[in-house]
């Protein structure tokens, strides 16, 4: 699917999402994982929104906007520069010690999540956008892309979750 007509179906239903009223949360004994907590802010819709504007934007290491190419920092510091007009620099690493921590079951859209990729702690950066999926930027296949959280290769992988927004 084209960017501009990903963004045509999307922008309406984050749209309606963020007007509408919550619903009323079951007791904490009945939540499941995929239901956060926390409550999604338009800055983190906005964030969202922006990641996927990026879909099939060209990988490159140490690429740090679209015409370059984008590698997983890179596209970070780029997203939360551009729809949130934070400055967000460095490496997976540097970004993951700037953030604050964030329980799995607790991950919302606009959030940070953090794998082990390279036999080294937060390697690899990617933006949650919901329903166990995320935006990130890989070398292998080498476009910026969505991935479920639940792919054997970054399920066994994971290593924590962070936010930059609140």
């Amino acid at each position: 699917m084209r960017r501009s007509s990903l963004l045509a179906v999307l922008f309406p239903v984050l749209l309606l999402a963020a007007c509408g009223s919550p619903a009323p949360r079951p007791p904490l004994a009945e939540r499941t994982i995929t239901q956060a907590p926390r409550a999604v802010s338009g800055q983190a819709a906005e964030v969202v929104m922006y990641a996927m504007s990026l879909i099939d934007i060209g990988y490159r290491f140490g690429g740090k906007n679209p015409e370059a190419g984008l590698d997983c920092s890179g596209m970070v510091s780029y997203i939360f520069d551009q729809a949130a007009g934070l400055k967000v620099q460095g490496s997976a690493a540097d970004i993951a010690r700037r953030g604050r921590p964030v329980e799995r079951h607790e991950l919302r859209p606009g959030d940070l999540v953090f794998f082990n990729t390279m036999n080294r702690s937060f390697s690899h950066v990617g933006l949650y956008i919901g329903e166990g999926r995320f935006v990130h930027a890989p070398s292998t296949n080498g476009r910026v892309r969505i991935e479920q959280m639940t792919n054997r290769y970054f399920a066994q992988r994971f290593e924590a979750a962070r936010t930059l927004l609140d």
